[in-house]
């Protein structure tokens, strides 16, 4: 298997359903892995983006700090596949020689790693191309240039958002691996 690093890229609430999907996106490209993740989990994963400090610790700062005071690092996190649409990925904790895989959600896995500053590795099979401007609303010209501007973060996101509001979770289970 080929694996890709990736980055959270945002969070989004699809207004239609009102669920929450997490954008990983490639460190080196541009192809990306919307999952449709739980409430708690996107609150999660928000709070640590937005540096959120919170009085107590949460679930997720309370496994990341169980796994430092038994001395372990989180060292990784692999969303390795897609089976009946469902994702399954991996904490990888170490401690001394020991390398231990946990199995995880990858929301679960996602929030931790965020906290552990781990890097997030996608199974390459898994991501997808960006998704490209409808009909109309191609990138307009530089001035005198006559070619194409580059698209600005929030021109990107909103494309993203429009592209995802189209996606059903349950599409996920058609691609082929």
């Amino acid at each position: 298997m080929k694996i890709v690093e990736v980055r959270v890229n945002g969070l989004i609430l699809e207004h239609k359903s009102q669920q929450n999907i997490v954008i990983l996106r490639e460190v080196e490209g541009e192809r990306i892995l919307p999952i449709w993740i739980g409430p708690g989990e996107a609150q999660s994963i928000r709070r640590i983006l937005s540096e959120e400090a919170f009085p107590r610790p949460l679930t997720h700062d309370l496994l990341h700090l169980i796994v430092e005071g038994l001395k372990a690092k989180i060292t990784r996190v692999l969303i390795a596949d897609l089976r009946e649409n469902t994702f399954y990925a991996s904490v990888f904790v170490e401690r001394e020689s020991e390398v231990l895989s946990i199995d995880a959600r990858p929301s679960d896995s996602i929030a931790v790693a965020l906290r552990a500053k781990a890097p997030i590795f996608v199974n390459d099979k898994l991501l997808q191309p960006p998704p490209q401007p409808e009909e109309g609303e191609a990138a307009a010209p530089e001035a005198g240039a006559g070619k194409p501007r580059e698209l600005t973060e929030e021109e990107k996101a909103e494309q993203l958002r429009r592209y995802l509001e189209k996606l059903n979770p349950e599409d996920f289970g058609k691609f082929q691996l």
